[in-house]
């Protein structure tokens, strides 16, 4: 039986985890604290050894303090695994702004605000041979979406017409590592088909929902969190076409439009 080990069991992994249970496969997942479906991440003992007997490892934890967690504590232990597959979630916020262009694998990396992302991004990669990256972009998907913000009066709609984000719904996250699975190691953006800036996200919810629009604002009048702000300084496009050729993918939402009618029809 398959075995995928999931170290960081966050919004993404959760999925990830579901699908796989509901296909027959056994997974363990690693959190902060232990759980009923998941062990503790300072349970070394416990770690290391679904570490040596998982066929599967993904890790989805982002980088803590300028380091990562799971490379700091068990990075020798995976090394040596003698797993068949392994995975890690990085972000296309590796490839800092671009100013609204097209950035694809190949794109330098390294220019943005997230250092310790960009290193975490690099030593996966040299961890083991067959070690698949997944740059991501803003995730969305049931109860994390434009249709939630605009129902609870958080949505903004943002007077920045140039400032393009590229994004993906969780399930074509899930569908695409499971795609690598029987494809090469290396890169993979996995994106939608149309970038575009959030404003259109926000308008579509609203009429969906036959809500009213938010005012347009300016940044400063948004007075956004500094999580959110952040991506405001970078501006890019994230192709997806690698993980088409080389994994047989595409999106089950190429758009936004598909994505946000799932996540309605699901919140209904």
């Amino acid at each position: 039986m398959p075995h995928m080990l999931i170290l960081g069991m966050g919004y993404t992994a959760s999925r990830l985890a579901a699908r796989l249970s509901g296909e027959g496969w056994e997974v363990t997942g690693v959190r902060r604290s232990a759980d009923a479906e998941a062990i503790a991440f300072d349970d070394g003992d416990a770690v290391r050894a679904s570490i040596a007997k998982a066929t599967h490892i993904l890790s989805s934890v982002p980088p803590e303090g300028g380091a990562d967690p799971v490379l700091t504590r068990y990075g020798t232990a995976i090394a040596a695994a003698p797993a068949l597959w392994s995975g890690y979630l990085s972000a296309t916020g590796v490839y800092g702004d671009a100013a609204g262009a097209w950035v694809d694998e190949a794109s330098p990396i390294g220019s943005g605000r997230r250092a310790a992302r960009v290193q975490a991004d690099g030593d996966w990669r040299a961890l083991r041979e067959d070690m698949r990256c997944f740059r991501l972009p803003g995730i969305y998907g049931p109860g994390r979406s434009a249709i939630e913000r605009v129902r609870e009066g958080k949505a903004h709609r943002i007077d920045l017409p140039d400032q393009i984000f590229s994004r993906a719904h969780v399930d074509d996250i899930v569908s695409g590592i499971i795609a690598s699975f029987d494809g090469p190691p290396g890169i993979y953006n996995l994106s939608d088909d149309l970038p575009c800036a959030q404003n259109r996200l926000i308008e579509a919810a609203c009429a969906m929902l036959g809500a009213p629009l938010p005012p347009l604002l300016s940044l400063e009048e948004a007075q956004l969190s500094p999580m959110a702000l952040s991506f405001y300084a970078e501006n890019r496009r994230v192709a997806n076409g690698r993980a088409k050729r080389l994994l047989g993918w595409a999106p089950r939402y190429p758009t936004y439009r598909e994505g946000l009618a799932a996540c309605l029809a699901v919140a209904k």
